[in-house]
């Protein structure tokens, strides 16, 4: 996590004799100042540019984010590119790739560690990976597997997939993982089209949401290890809309640590226009509470971020539209005698409109408390998203953008989590610009340093 010192504000107070021309000079003196630490408070910078070429080795479109290793490591995946046969609505080829990206020294290497081949594998990973207690990656492909669902230009209902190291220790860094689908999903009351990521409880449990299927629209899974293999079931089937109980999870849970699971929605609730949810383990059944439902008012609606948690058990996420400003909405959902109190931080300047173009990925806290996100933007309007971070104080939470996309080499469209290395530097990616050759660049994974 982030120090509690980055991104420090810097005032400077003068004690000088008061004349009209010593004042002014000092003036001078610590604006100077003031605007040369701005200027080197962050340092923006690509450490790579997806491709998209005819190879599509290195993929497309890193669609959610990162993962990182105890060494530092980065590892996410693209929605598009790869080897596979596939060819998306959107004119790009291949199923999709899982990727590392080594920190050697003081440089990056790339190794594309797994290309999906859009079959019984599956295609399409929108969500980003995660650990496992073994120390394999889990994910989701949200297309591929089984079932004649069709999502993104691809076919099938979406996998729950592992992805294992090499057991030994490779001569180069272009070493492929092995690849083994945990789950392939029907489209049917078992749920399609997971989006991930997925959450480990402490027994090694996998769980994750699927946007669509089961009873209703949408369902919470669990894949439990079993003999050398996993069992998959639905210990939640959310609404149909309409009836108040959530639907339609776009991302997946995060999990306490008395084991209760917690999300959010894009549709349902009291109003059917979003909601936050508990799932609690009651015997062998999840008891489900509705935290809180979005309004359409000054709250924001929908929600496609998962949900954080600071130390004392208060939950963080955002919306991707509505609120005061109509660019979505950062809050804060407290406990307090069984209920939860809902807290607007901050209201995001946006397109309205309907159009999601605020956080579409979970927030980050650092040690100090402060919060980081991603805004997508909408280039529709040359507004291609921003990198931000909330410093609370005074009763209120200040805005500071640490980036402002333009679309063009330093990417565009962040639809990312962040990640903070030991030196609290942040890293994050976007699903466009950069210098590769699909229309509109193939996207970009950055890097902001103190």
């Amino acid at each position: 996590m982030a120090s509690s010192g980055q991104y420090r504000s810097w005032i400077f107070r003068t004690n000088l004799p008061a004349t009209k021309a010593g004042l002014a000079i000092a003036m001078v003196f610590a604006l100077t100042l003031i605007l040369t630490q701005a200027a080197q408070a962050q340092t923006f910078n690509v450490i790579h540019n997806f491709t998209g070429g005819d190879d599509g080795r290195d993929g497309a479109k890193p669609e959610n984010g990162l993962t990182m290793d105890n060494a530092g490591n980065l590892y996410g995946t693209t929605l598009r590119g790869g080897n596979g046969p596939c060819t998306g609505d959107d004119g790009l080829s291949g199923c999709g790739t899982v990727f590392e990206l080594k920190h050697v020294g003081s440089g990056w290497i790339f190794n594309p560690i797994y290309s999906f081949v859009g079959g019984s594998d599956g295609a399409g990973p929108w969500g980003r990976v995660v650990f496992g207690p073994d120390g394999s990656l889990y994910g989701t492909t949200t297309a591929g597997g089984q079932g004649d669902c069709q999502s993104y230009g691809y076919s099938g209902c979406g996998t729950v997939f592992r992805l294992r190291p090499p057991a030994h220790i490779c001569a180069s860094f272009s070493c492929s993982w092995t690849e083994t689908p945990l789950y392939r999903f029907a489209g049917d009351s078992d749920g399609s089209l997971p989006y991930g990521p997925d959450v480990f409880d402490q027994s090694g449990n996998l769980y994750g949401v699927t946007y669509y299927g089961g009873l209703g629209v949408g369902v919470v899974y669990k894949l439990a290890p079993l003999g050398g293999g996993w069992t998959h079931s639905v210990i939640y089937n959310f609404g149909s809309g309409g009836d108040g109980d959530a639907a339609g999870p776009f991302i997946g849970p995060n999990i306490d640590q008395n084991g209760n699971l917690y999300g959010t929605t894009n549709g349902g609730g009291s109003y059917n226009i979003g909601a936050v949810y508990r799932l609690t383990p009651s015997g062998s059944d999840w008891v489900e509470t509705v935290l809180y439902s979005f309004q359409n008012g000054s709250d924001g609606f929908g929600s496609a971020a998962g949900v954080i948690f600071d130390n004392s058990g208060n939950l963080y996420s955002a919306t991707p539209t509505g609120g005061r400003g109509g660019g979505g909405v950062v809050f804060e959902l407290t406990p307090s005698d069984g209920s939860w109190t809902f807290n607007s931080l901050y209201s995001l300047t946006g397109a309205g409109n309907g159009y999601y173009s605020g956080p579409n990925d979970s927030l980050s806290m650092d040690a100090a408390g402060n919060l980081y996100g991603t805004i997508e933007g909408n280039p529709d309007i040359g507004d291609y998203g921003t990198v931000f971070k909330l410093t609370p104080g005074g009763g209120g939470w200040t805005y500071t953008a640490l980036h402002v996309f333009t679309g063009g080499s330093d990417g565009g469209r962040p639809r990312s989590n962040l990640v903070f290395d030991r030196n609290g530097n942040i890293f994050g990616t976007t699903l466009l610009g950069g210098t590769g050759s699909c229309t509109s660049g193939c996207g970009v994974v950055f890097e902001i340093s103190p």
